[in-house]
């Protein structure tokens, strides 16, 4: 079955999965808004980040857009009667990911925005972001590598605590087992405790970096060989 049509087929084949009202699904072009919204009312170590940021869309741009716009067949959202409230996103290949970006996502929000002055990454939430964006950091090598794939998940607080997030990224990484995928990421900001709990219980380890400490903790995960 072509790449393009797993997560759809999910659907087909009645893995849409129902718990308390809520809906997954595969990803909408109508989605878009509230996965920036969503994006940024997580930001904030896993709380809101609204406060922080004079531009409500740059942590949507960084995090969770590209995917909708580039691989939306790799996305799945969780909806209930107030809309889309959760989402996980991701691709099978960062390396070619992290080109991709380059290539095709980068220069359009680089066009948007004001190049961010020097030492911009200790100034502001807003110019930490722009830097991201006009100078982003690869993902360490040795992780890209041996765990290639990578993911997002985040969930509003009216949606969390109900199990969604373990079964988002059960039909995902099914789904990427079935593309073939055998290892994947993610990267979690060391602050973000109840991140690091969920993905610990979901058997990602952490990886060891040769850089500095950095605000990031990576964490990767062996896919069981049927």
């Amino acid at each position: 079955m072509p790449t393009c049509c797993v997560l759809q087929s999910l659907a087909r084949l009645q893995l849409i999965l129902m718990l308390n009202y809520a809906t997954i699904r595969p990803y909408r072009s109508e989605d878009l808004e509230f996965l920036y919204e969503i994006s940024l009312r997580t930001g904030h170590m896993g709380g809101d980040a609204s406060h922080l940021y004079r531009d409500k869309r740059l942590m949507g741009s960084i995090y969770s857009a590209p995917y909708a716009v580039l691989e939306p067949e790799f996305v799945l959202v969780v909806a209930d009667e107030q809309g889309v409230g959760g989402f996980i996103a991701g691709t099978d290949d960062t390396n070619a990911w992290e080109e991709r970006l380059e290539r095709d996502w980068w220069p359009i929000l680089r066009n948007q925005l004001t190049p961010p002055p020097l030492h911009a990454v200790a100034a502001s939430p807003d110019l930490r972001r722009i830097e991201m964006i006009f100078h982003p950091r690869r993902t360490p090598s040795h992780i890209a590598e041996a765990f290639p794939a990578h993911l997002h998940l985040n969930i509003l607080p009216r949606l969390q605590h109900q199990g969604l997030g373990s079964r988002l990224l059960k039909i995902w990484i099914g789904a990427a087992s079935g593309r073939g995928v055998k290892a994947l990421h993610v990267g979690v900001n060391r602050g973000n405790t109840g991140a690091i709990a969920f993905w610990r219980s979901h058997n990602f380890k952490e990886l060891e970096t040769e850089s500095p400490k950095t605000r990031t903790l990576w964490m990767g995960r062996k896919l069981s060989v049927a």
